[in-house]
């Protein structure tokens, strides 16, 4: 069978050509910028390079990074990080910026979900053995927090992403669904103004929107390497979220910081 056809109980995946080009060159070089792709494919814009390479990471043929993209094989073979731990070290300075500036809104004494993610992650690290009651869809966010013993932690379920380290899918609905969140504290793969907030994976976009449309308030945490990044699918709007906290919000361009003030987000 070809290299470029991927069987699954489901389906079998077809590749176009410009996308089994994207494989032979990763096949290469085990990793790729958009950049360098944006130079071999001249004729391509950047936003179908990205959708390219969001749509070979669904379809398992590769993990993607900020700004580009490495092959699962490098990680069989040479025994790498793993994807979760690969994008914790990406912008590291950024979130942990990032982590203090929403430390002081997690509140004891109110029901607070930490979403999935490496900058959360750090957030979990903060917090101070205390009397918080945590929800969390993050697998090694609550490994963390029962290290704490006065804070009282609640894991979902459901089906777990390796690259995520996340609980999603159904089981995970039909409980939180039980669940009331004063304070949600997400996160998001990628934003634009006409797409808003958006990730890759539709699991877990159906559960952020569940959680999103049940927390009183929402705080978005995500640095702004993420911003004009559209993914496959959209799990909030600016008007669905109180609070934004980047690591600066200057450095957003002008046109975006007027979207977030003209939708009365707060941004940090």
């Amino acid at each position: 069978m070809s290299p470029f056809f991927r069987y699954t109980p489901e389906r079998v995946v077809e590749l176009n050509d410009r996308q089994k080009q994207i494989l032979n060159l990763l096949n290469r070089h085990g990793e790729i910028q958009l950049k360098g792709l944006s130079k071999e494919f001249p004729e391509y814009s950047v936003m179908t390079l990205r959708r390219d390479l969001t749509y070979l990471e669904e379809k398992g043929y590769l993990i993607r990074t900020h700004g580009g993209a490495v092959s699962r094989d490098k990680f069989r073979t040479e025994g790498e990080e793993d994807a979760y731990s690969m994008r914790a070290r990406e912008n590291r300075e950024a979130k942990a910026v990032i982590a203090k500036k929403a430390l002081p809104y997690v509140e004891k004494g109110r029901s607070v979900y930490l979403d999935a993610g490496s900058t959360i992650m750090q957030l979990a690290r903060l917090l101070k053995d205390d009397s918080y009651t945590v929800i969390t869809s993050a697998v090694n966010t609550a490994l963390e927090l029962v290290k704490k013993t006065r804070i009282s932690v609640f894991l979902p379920g459901g089906n777990v992403n390796a690259n995520t380290l996340s609980c999603s899918g159904p089981t995970s609905l039909d409980v939180l669904s039980q669940v009331n969140i004063d304070l949600a504290f997400m996160s998001a793969s990628g934003f634009s103004v006409d797409r808003g907030f958006t990730v890759s994976n539709m699991n877990e976009c159906a559960l952020k929107k569940h959680v999103v449309q049940k927390a009183k308030k929402v705080f978005l945490l995500m640095d702004t390497g993420k911003f004009n990044k559209d993914l496959a699918f959209t799990f909030a709007s600016l008007e669905d979220v109180d609070c934004f906290i980047c690591e600066d919000p200057l450095l957003l361009d002008e046109d975006t910081r007027k979207a977030f003030s003209e939708s009365r987000v707060i941004m940090l």
